[in-house]
């Protein structure tokens, strides 16, 4: 199933006041949202979502958060859309068509001056969320070990640190790292200077892009939106990452003479 987008990537500030009929997720730690948050914004916390055991048990979860199939959801955290990305990619997952991330993060919507809340919303659960799978924005460890075995149409992007990167990543991965993403005022940078840095490094639009980070694809999450925003249709997520890679015990390699140049990701 190819997901049919019904909702722009980025929303900015000032149209998300101008939206009706939305529903705002804080992914951040409950405690943080009640310390204050955009107002309407329900919590609904990555960690809820990753401890879900299955596709049925996530999609009652957002119900209950007031997802509904016509509901349009627009994600924002405060750790440079990290959070948010992994949430509305899983939604997306799930067949969900109109999730979009705030351009900014908690932090940057009180700079800029808007209003923020403390009162605690209560959800109203949603009648209906169907499940529809989108196996296409997804990628398993046996389908990269499958990448592993392929010439040139494919590429495995890890968006950790460079250090990180350095010191392990799985065989034939390009490293971008997050920041590069993301620039001051907004958690992704305009389509044009994205796609200009993807093609500098040779990251190719006809190719299909692997993500992948260190853990659960918080990353690699903000980098499969990144590479979206920048007009590359064939992306998918390894959600489990790295993690779940070296677990498994299935080939990594490193540069352990790296020196101080190397660090450059250029």
């Amino acid at each position: 199933m190819t997901l049919k987008r019904k909702a722009p990537i980025l929303i900015t500030p000032s149209q998300l006041l101008r939206k009706k009929n939305i529903l705002i997720i804080d992914a951040r730690r409950e405690e943080d949202y009640k310390k204050g948050h955009i107002p309407n914004a329900i919590s609904l916390p990555l960690a809820k979502i990753l401890s879900a055991k299955d596709a049925n048990e996530l999609a009652e979860i957002f119900r209950k958060a007031g997802v509904g199939d016509d509901t349009h959801v627009v994600v924002y955290d405060d750790i440079f859309g990290a959070l948010a990305a992994r949430v509305a990619w899983t939604l997306e997952y799930l067949g969900h068509e109109k999730v979009s991330l705030l351009s900014v993060t908690f932090s940057k919507w009180k700079e800029l001056g808007y209003k923020v809340e403390k009162r605690v919303r209560k959800p109203k659960p949603a009648k209906k969320f169907t499940v529809k799978i989108n196996k296409d924005i997804l990628a398993t460890y046996d389908y990269v070990q499958s990448v592993l075995k392929e010439s040139d149409n494919k590429v495995l992007l890890d968006s950790r640190e460079r250090l990180n990167y350095l010191d392990t990543h799985i065989p034939r991965a390009t490293n971008i790292p997050w920041r590069a993403f993301g620039d001051e005022n907004s958690i992704l940078k305009p389509p044009e200077e994205l796609r200009r840095m993807l093609e500098n490094r040779k990251i190719k639009e006809d190719k299909e892009i692997i993500t992948y980070c260190g853990s659960v694809g918080t990353l690699s999450g903000l980098a499969y939106y990144a590479l979206k925003y920048a007009g590359y249709d064939n992306v998918k997520l390894y959600a489990k990452s790295l993690k779940e890679w070296k677990a498994l015990q299935l080939p990594t390699e490193g540069f352990k003479e790296a020196n101080y140049w190397d660090l450059s990701a250029e």
